[in-house]
């Protein structure tokens, strides 16, 4: 992490406003102008990129449901983490396992320097959060297209205290594990725990109806390709705001993040023509997503040959997982994952978790984080005769990841059996027949239904506007 160095101020002449009102020594302003950037390119891989990419990649009918499952989600999480979640996650510890609730909404404690970086901690909780949004509406991702709107509103904060608050507080926050796990940008604290949450959220929950679960074409595919684009530039801040400062594993995690993502859409698209014979666009979004999610843990902690090596698992593996085995385990079967969120990000994430306890580079390590107690990455642990070293590293990021899989499949079962007896986890039958309309009374296209133009509407809209 950088250093803050003092400012100096010394030519500033009389009559200026006292320089600590305004920017007082610790305040890195290009690390602080990178870090609201990061933040903001983050916010919008939500709102607009999951908003559109789940509003199109989903059945007409469901386009306006599912966009408002994730801009409600983001609005949700916003509001709870200022009250109480912020500091469970990073403020002073409660059990080894959480911090202790507490606001973040006061001037002397948002404007003071940040516990990582040299900027306002303002930035640092803007930042988390939009983390801690991206998070839950990912894991919306395998419930759409079923669940009554009514229980994702209560599941949104009982999910966020109970479970993503204590991934985050374990692995970067002050917890049992932090000083041992590598999870450079949350390949286990954000997409193995969405994933995970995800698939048994849509166990609870049941399945689609059966002919929305037959026939599910996206009904927009090139504003799902747009929502994909929102979400792979914007990861240049998911990944390139991790450092905390605007240095050289910066500029490394950014590269090799959209390294890694293109080599897995060329290798998923690659492998939907050598199997399918045809390429697909569908295919192509879900390699970048695999992409981003495997380069994750360890974005700025590995080489770039590595991330390319990152990007041909990314495509292959869960290429496979979802193309073949899904159709072939029955346990997997009997869960309908709408978007396969599991495939992507529970998969990817911890599979990018493992590559980073092989490929972390120790001067990387020691760069990014020059305190800690992290081992060699496997590789090097060979090269360097560390083998013992290695092997405890890739033994810890498997046992995190077991962890945090534990833990989101036990307490997302538990909150989706608390809700289920406040109201119903799922839409009734001949709701989910119709949709949008019963849901929200509200259609995507309202104007042009099935290609024609609704008269009714143009006319009683002209009814009441003025001559």
């Amino acid at each position: 992490m950088s250093s803050c160095p003092i400012q100096d101020f010394s030519l500033l002449q009389p009559g200026f406003v006292d320089p600590e009102q305004t920017s007082p020594f610790w305040n890195n302003k290009a690390d602080n102008a990178w870090q609201l950037t990061a933040a903001t390119m983050v916010g919008l891989q939500t709102v607009p990129g999951l908003v559109i990419l789940y509003g199109s990649m989903v059945k007409k009918k469901w386009a306006v449901n599912s966009a408002f499952m994730a801009l409600y989600g983001f609005a949700a999480v916003l509001v709870c983490w200022v009250l109480w979640a912020h500091r469970m996650a990073f403020g002073k510890r409660l059990f080894g396992i959480v911090g202790k609730p507490g606001l973040a909404l006061s001037e002397s404690y948002l404007l003071s320097k940040s516990t990582q970086g040299c900027f306002p901690m303002a930035d640092y909780v803007f930042f988390q959060f939009a983390f801690a949004a991206i998070t839950v509406v990912l894991l919306a991702g395998s419930l759409l297209g079923r669940m009554n709107f009514g229980a994702w509103m209560l599941f949104v904060p009982m999910w966020l205290t109970l479970c993503y608050t204590v991934g985050a507080f374990c692995i970067w926050g002050d917890g049992f594990i932090q000083k041992y796990l590598i999870d450079y940008a949350g390949g286990y604290v954000i997409h193995l725990s969405s994933g995970v949450a995800g698939f048994t959220a849509a166990y609870w929950v049941g399945p689609r109806h059966s002919h929305d679960r037959q026939n599910f074409p996206p009904n927009n595919i090139l504003h799902m390709v747009g929502g994909a684009g929102f979400l792979w530039l914007g990861w240049t801040g998911f990944n390139g705001g991790a450092p905390f400062a605007a240095g050289r594993i910066t500029s490394l995690a950014i590269l090799n993040t959209h390294v890694c993502t293109a080599t897995s859409l060329l290798i998923w698209v690659s492998m939907d023509i050598i199997v399918y014979k045809k390429s697909s666009v569908i295919g192509a979004v879900q390699g970048i997503i695999t992409g981003l999610v495997c380069i994750t843990p360890g974005a700025g902690l590995v080489d770039t040959i590595a991330a390319v090596v990152m990007g041909v698992l990314a495509g292959l593996v869960p290429w496979y997982t979802m193309m073949v085995l899904h159709r072939r385990l029955a346990f997997l079967q009997c869960v309908d994952d709408t978007l396969g969120v599991f495939h992507t990000h529970a998969v990817a994430g911890s599979m990018g978790g493992l590559l980073t306890g092989f490929f972390a580079k120790p001067s990387l390590l020691r760069m990014m984080y020059p305190d800690s107690l992290y081992g060699p990455g496997f590789l090097y642990a060979i090269s360097d005769k560390k083998l013992k070293d290695g092997l405890k590293q890739i033994g810890i990021q498997f046992a995190g990841a077991v962890f945090i899989t534990l833990w989101n499949a036990i307490f997302t079962s538990i909150i989706c059996y608390l809700i289920s007896h406040i109201v119903n986890l799922r839409m009734n039958e001949e709701d989910l027949e119709i949709g949008d309309d019963a849901a929200h009374g509200e259609e995507p296209y309202a104007l042009w239904g099935d290609g024609e133009p609704d008269f009714a509407v143009i006319l009683a809209a002209a009814a009441v506007t003025p001559a």
